[in-house]
């Protein structure tokens, strides 16, 4: 039986979400692991249970739990995706800001890749190189499809970093830069750019060479935002 200390602060949701989120990443509550329902949560917590329910939709938004109707809530495996709807709820405003979206992709993806560098293996970087060729390819699909491709790749790159935060990091980005990329790969050229940066990034990939793979994602934002800037002007 797991121990649950009743609530005596006056952040009564906050401190029921502080008290599971300590169970689930402690390990005291397992990936798959069931939660008591509300009404047994509301006695152990010496709560009502529209906070006991407040703290869990909020732990279902950071992604720490999974609510099923009918069913009850159930704990996240650590590396599950973030949920999109969560994104879009932390991003609602800064999404939208150009400048900033871009800023805060090219400091986190180029972190993210730096730490991939040292983990691709002979076998990974093949993956990477099919990715690409099915890519290459692919540039007369529409936008949407296109895009999942590109997510794919860098997904990738997110599970082969040693860190596990820099992985949701990359799910975070790869979020926040859907509204724009799509609006990018309308673009006749944008497609094959998107190619052309991906394969010098993992050219720098496969040399094993990190500062020319800083110079790579570099090249890679640099032109994305010339891409973007030349929509913006014919707006």
């Amino acid at each position: 039986m797991i121990q649950i200390e009743p609530v005596k602060r006056l952040t009564v949701t906050e401190q029921i979400m502080e008290q599971i989120a300590q169970l689930i990443t402690n390990g005291h509550l397992e990936p798959g692991a069931q939660l008591p329902n509300e009404r047994e949560l509301a006695e152990r917590f010496s709560v009502t249970r529209g906070r006991v329910r407040e703290a869990l939709r909020a732990l279902a938004l950071i992604g720490l739990i999974t609510i099923k109707a009918g069913e009850g809530s159930f704990v996240n495996k650590q590396e599950e995706p973030i949920p999109s709807d969560t994104i879009a709820w932390m991003f609602h405003r800064e999404k939208h800001n150009l400048d900033e979206v871009y800023a805060a992709r090219q400091l986190i993806e180029t972190e993210v890749y730096l730490s991939a560098a040292g983990q691709l293996t002979e076998e990974e970087l093949a993956l990477l190189d099919k990715k690409l060729a099915h890519m290459s390819a692919s540039v007369h699909m529409d936008a949407d499809a296109f895009l999942q491709l590109l997510d794919d790749f860098d997904l990738r790159i997110g599970e082969r970093s040693d860190n596990r935060i820099f992985n949701k990091l990359m799910q975070m980005s790869i979020h926040l830069r859907r509204e724009t990329s799509l609006k990018l790969l309308r673009v006749p050229g944008a497609k094959e750019n998107s190619v052309k940066q991906r394969s010098a990034i993992l050219a720098a990939l496969t040399s094993r060479d990190k500062k020319q793979l800083h110079a790579a994602l570099k090249g890679l934002f640099t032109s994305s935002k010339q891409f973007y800037a030349n929509i913006m002007k014919t707006d």
